[in-house]
């Protein structure tokens, strides 16, 4: 067994405008949560979730999503996904926010690990390692998880506003996280990288930078970040794709690669090569488990330009 190796320094934390009032009423409001027992707050999380999707809120966007990436299932096996993803969404918020709560040995009860030594095998070579995940089962605790077992972990996060948001982030560091503005990512991944730590990426965000590659997703072009795959080639470290899927309170937690980009002398080819092998992996998580993906995203908000 590779031992995790020790934290590192990391980027300064990013901060999330919240009114201090509501940031007073979230604390309170979290308080309230953590008295209850687990079991009680995933059945709210979950009627909160289909709730907001009987309401409407974004189901059209969802739905659709859903047609265009399964056009082959009926009708209501698509609502069914889609609740199922209106659930696992407001159970990993609900989680997020109370994770601080979550006792280390509590936590390691309710995960299993598949292939966790690709993991181990990776921080061995000592370039760091580079981490693609998504908005999949509990994508928080997935962070948890690296941080509390002592590996470093840097985030590539966009700070979002609001006083439970800014609670979720707390959390973030409260665990060992270190987190990364989107802007001069990628010199501070290879910092972060060169000082032996993981930096993990959400792939499954649109990006309208005329930077994004367009790579397949669920058959259609999906306009995604390079700066993994950037990151990569500049550092050789491995690049895992690792994923959290529930199973009821438990989560299973998978470990895929390492991917390495090819180096064939043709850059754009290489990072569009390297891209799209990761986006496959993590859509090939994501199948086996639809309903716990964020088809509430505008993933393909963004067409690839013409000519």
């Amino acid at each position: 067994m590779v031992s995790a190796p020790s934290p590192q320094p990391g980027p300064a934390a990013l901060k999330v405008p919240a009114n201090p009032l509501m940031r007073a009423l979230a604390r309170c409001a979290v308080w309230l949560l953590a008295l209850l027992s687990d079991e009680t707050r995933l059945t709210m999380a979950r009627a909160l979730g289909l709730w907001v999707y009987r309401i409407g809120i974004r189901r059209r966007v969802t739905l659709e999503n859903l047609q265009n990436a399964y056009p082959e299932l009926p009708l209501p096996e698509r609502e069914r996904i889609a609740r199922g993803a209106y659930a696992n969404m407001a159970t990993a918020v609900v989680e997020a926010l109370v994770s601080d709560h979550i006792p280390d040995a509590e936590l390691d009860e309710r995960l299993t690990l598949e292939n966790w030594d690709r993991v181990e095998t990776a921080f061995a070579q000592g370039k760091g390692v580079l981490v693609a995940t998504a908005h999949f089962g509990n994508w928080e605790l997935l962070g948890e998880l690296l941080s509390r077992k002592g590996y470093p972990l840097h985030a590539v996060v966009r700070p979002l506003r609001g006083a439970l948001n800014a609670h979720v982030m707390e959390n973030r560091l409260k665990s060992g996280m270190k987190l990364i503005a989107p802007r001069g990512a990628i010199s501070q991944t290879l910092k972060s990288l060169h000082a032996g730590a993981a930096v993990a990426f959400l792939m499954d965000q649109g990006l309208s930078s005329k930077s994004a590659l367009f790579v397949p997703f669920f058959g259609r072009p999906a306009a995604t970040t390079p700066a993994l795959s950037i990151a990569a080639l500049r550092s050789g470290a491995p690049v895992l794709v690792v994923m959290a899927a529930r199973e009821g309170r438990r989560l299973r937690v998978s470990v895929e690669g390492p991917f390495f980009p090819e180096r064939t002398g043709d850059r754009d080819r290489d990072l569009q090569t390297h891209t799209a092998r990761v986006t496959a992996a993590i859509e090939a998580v994501i199948r086996r488990n639809p309903e716990q993906w964020l088809w509430l995203h505008r993933r393909w908000k963004y067409t690839p330009p013409l000519g």
